[in-house]
């Protein structure tokens, strides 16, 4: 099954609303065997939503966005001229926003009225979660779905009521894959590093996908032949792990703060932070999970120089000896920090985020981590790029990289 995807909002081409939809549809699809053969995004206007679905030589084409009520949500109309379907009051639809709205103990207005009236031919798709209806239209030699522009609808839509149709419809055969998460080397070092294990997938019939982010690649390998290929893929996995396996810390949904708080978490040991750089980020991604508050102590932000020696006690002329951003100065941060929250473990972060360097000798980028256990205190120094945005996430994952290792080795 080729399917095409378009979306429909201005909002999304001037960069307003992030168009999560195209990439949650492209992935369950995907999954489920579709090929994906175009991802669209369009504005709202008559002429080039016809265009676009005129265009569309897919066996299936979703459509999202344009389904509200108020003015310029011009899709539904558009596909009822489109297919020659007049709009007429379709009573289930009402029934289900009359009763949305009284629920809620909020007045129905006539724009609310108007979205139960609905193209006369096509399928209707119930809206559990909101008053704008699916719609599957089946006409003129094409397979068009329309539905809402709102994440948590579309998805209510398509799970309870497209794939149970996809399924029934067509024959999928469903891509199995699995994900290793790779930290602490680029795309290309790593893709040099893994080149004959990559080229013995291809020789299994097996894919690889390179799926990089700042700090992290995730590799995800599958089979068209579902699970099928289950035990080859657990296989390959296994030699994968042989040949990088300082690299490697997770599997699948995994996320370094996630491993490091169900570490925390079994080993019931406690974590803080003393933040220079990284500005709270750090502390952020450790509770960014339920149950945080059973390791994560807190955090001392010493973001200039100064708070160092006013909340740490570091005098600042071991600062000025050693400079901020320095081995020495991390390492006394989190002794400190580790004292003073009276945890097991204590991360502390300093460095240049830039775009400039300031008065500081050091290039952008340069950032130390420290980390104060009850065994030792070890810093370690890191060159990212001249992102500020990047430098911070990338710090981040560092520092909690850091502590996940220090956690398996205790």
């Amino acid at each position: 099954m080729i399917v095409s995807i378009i979306s429909i909002g201005d909002e999304l081409l001037i960069g307003q609303t992030i168009n999560t939809n195209a990439a949650w549809l492209g992935k369950e699809l995907s999954l489920l065997g579709a090929r994906i053969q175009q991802v669209l995004t369009i504005s709202d206007d008559e002429h080039i939503i016809r265009k676009a679905i005129d265009e569309s030589g897919a066996d299936l084409c979703i459509v999202t966005g344009g389904l509200g009520p108020t003015k310029d949500d011009r899709t539904k109309k558009v596909l009822a001229s489109y297919f020659d379907m007049p709009l007429v009051e379709h009573q289930e639809t009402l029934d289900h926003i009359t009763d949305f709205f009284a629920r809620r103990n909020r007045p129905m207005l006539p724009a609310n009225v108007d979205q139960a009236l609905l193209p006369k031919g096509c399928e209707i798709l119930p809206n559990r979660l909101g008053t704008a209806a699916g719609m599957w239209f089946k006409a003129k030699g094409k397979s068009v779905i329309s539905l809402p522009g709102i994440p948590y609808e579309m998805k209510g839509i398509f799970q309870e009521e497209i794939l149970p149709r996809l399924r029934e419809k067509y024959s999928l055969n469903a891509l199995y894959h699995k994900t290793i998460i790779t930290h602490g080397t680029g795309e290309s070092f790593l893709a040099e590093r893994i080149a004959a294990w990559e080229t013995s997938l291809e020789e299994a019939e097996l894919s690889l996908a390179y799926l990089p982010s700042p700090g992290m690649v995730k590799l995800r390998i599958g089979s068209q032949k579902g699970k099928a290929d289950a035990l080859l893929i657990d296989q390959k996995i296994s030699e994968l792990l042989t040949l990088i396996p300082e690299l490697i810390v997770g599997y699948g949904e995994d996320t370094l703060s996630s491993l490091v708080a169900k570490l925390l978490a079994d080993q019931d040991k406690t974590i803080g932070t003393v933040e220079s750089c990284t500005a709270g980020s750090l502390a952020s991604s450790l509770v960014n999970h339920s149950g945080s508050s059973k390791y994560y102590r807190g955090s001392l932000l010493t973001y200039q120089t100064s708070m160092k020696s006013r909340l740490l006690g570091i005098e600042p002329e071991f600062i000025e000896r050693y400079d901020v951003v320095s081995e020495e100065v991390v390492k006394r941060m989190a002794e400190a920090g580790k004292a003073k929250l009276n945890v097991d473990y204590c991360l502390s972060t300093s460095g240049i985020m830039g775009p400039s360097a300031g008065d500081s000798h050091h290039a952008v980028g340069t950032v130390w981590i420290g980390l104060a256990t009850d065994r030792e205190t070890i810093a370690k120094k890191f060159h990212f790029g001249d992102n500020r945005l990047r430098n911070i996430e990338m710090s981040t994952l560092a520092a909690l990289n850091l502590l996940r290792l220090a956690l398996l080795a205790d």
